[in-house]
């Protein structure tokens, strides 16, 4: 019988690891900062989110993500990793109460990153791709390890502010040594194009309410409107515009079905200044007219992530 190889055994570990931290069907944060940790018993509708820098990885399950305008489908043993905040949905395909879907996420650092850049520059060689904002592939064996030791220390206490940020900072190394180091490289070097672009995205965030002048925007990130135009597409699959319209609308949705507000006045709230302009991005956005979008989402126990300091990701 072929013996399992240690990516196997590692994800078995903490399956049961998770299984009893997670004995129903929960989403928990945890005493190490920026750990989820996820249990779904069903599959789910598409839900809304809002990526920040993070990896999850899955442990047991399936899952089809929309992040900009790629789509991403991954499974037990694979991880995605996020650079840069990004719009997207997402739903669980394989899951039930007997093979739970099981995954962890953790925050990535900006700071780390910049750090490790700067003390092992043998982690800053560039590939020969222009990166993108997400990647997802096969979680090294070194990166389950991690996870695995982030989960063993959660039950002595004491260990988590003395092990915890060591065992992270590892993390980001073996993500930046690896598959993933272009992205989360480009991103944390300052100068570089997609570190621009990174800078705009923060800037579009948080101030997605106001008129976008793209020529502007590109003044800001230092790039001419056409190479500027070139390079956020690139990263993030979306132009200025049609990112600015997410933010927008996603953050609409939150405000309908958690907060109570009508379509007039979430319009209003997220920057539309035409009520009828926000129900036609909408309804081409989503599918269905906000009121009956909404209903929909309440009807099927749906809950929308906010947009904006939220904590949680898909």
């Amino acid at each position: 019988m072929r013996e399992k190889t240690d990516s196997e055994r590692i994800n078995a570990l903490l399956k049961d690891k998770m299984l009893k931290r997670l004995p129903a069907q929960d989403r928990i944060s945890t005493p190490v900062e920026g750990l989820m940790l996820t249990r779904r018993d069903e599959i789910s509708p598409l839900e809304s989110c809002f990526y920040q820098p993070m990896i999850a990885l899955i442990v047991q399950g399936f899952k089809r993500a929309m992040i900009g305008n790629e789509e991403y489908r991954y499974g037990a043993r694979h991880c995605m990793v996020v650079g840069v905040d990004m719009p997207g949905v997402y739903h669980i395909t394989e899951a039930s109460a007997q093979a739970p879907f099981l995954s962890l996420s953790i925050t990535l650092n900006r700071y780390t990153i910049n750090q490790l850049l700067a003390e092992m520059p043998s982690v800053t060689r560039e590939g020969n791709k222009s990166p993108g904002a997400v990647a997802v592939s096969e979680t090294p064996v070194e990166v389950l390890d991690a996870f695995s030791r982030l989960l063993d220390i959660l039950d002595t206490p004491a260990k988590v502010p003395v092990l915890a940020p060591m065992i992270i900072r590892e993390i980001h190394f073996h993500l930046l040594s690896g598959f993933h180091g272009d992205s989360l490289r480009m991103f944390g070097t300052g100068g570089t194009q997609a570190n621009q672009v990174a800078n705009a995205i923060r800037w579009l965030r948080e101030n997605y309410k106001q008129a976008l002048y793209v020529d502007n925007l590109a003044r800001k990130a230092n790039m001419s409107p056409s190479t500027f135009h070139r390079h956020f597409r690139q990263v993030t699959s979306l132009s200025p515009l049609q990112f600015q319209k997410r933010l927008r609308l996603y953050e609409a949705e939150r405000l309908m079905l958690l907060e109570g507000k009508d379509a007039g006045t979430a319009a209003l709230a997220v920057g539309y200044e035409s009520g009828s302009q926000f129900n036609r991005e909408y309804k081409r956005q989503f599918g269905e007219p906000p009121h009956r979008d909404i209903s929909r989402m309440r009807e099927d126990g749906i809950g929308a992530v906010g947009m904006l300091g939220f904590e949680r990701f898909g």
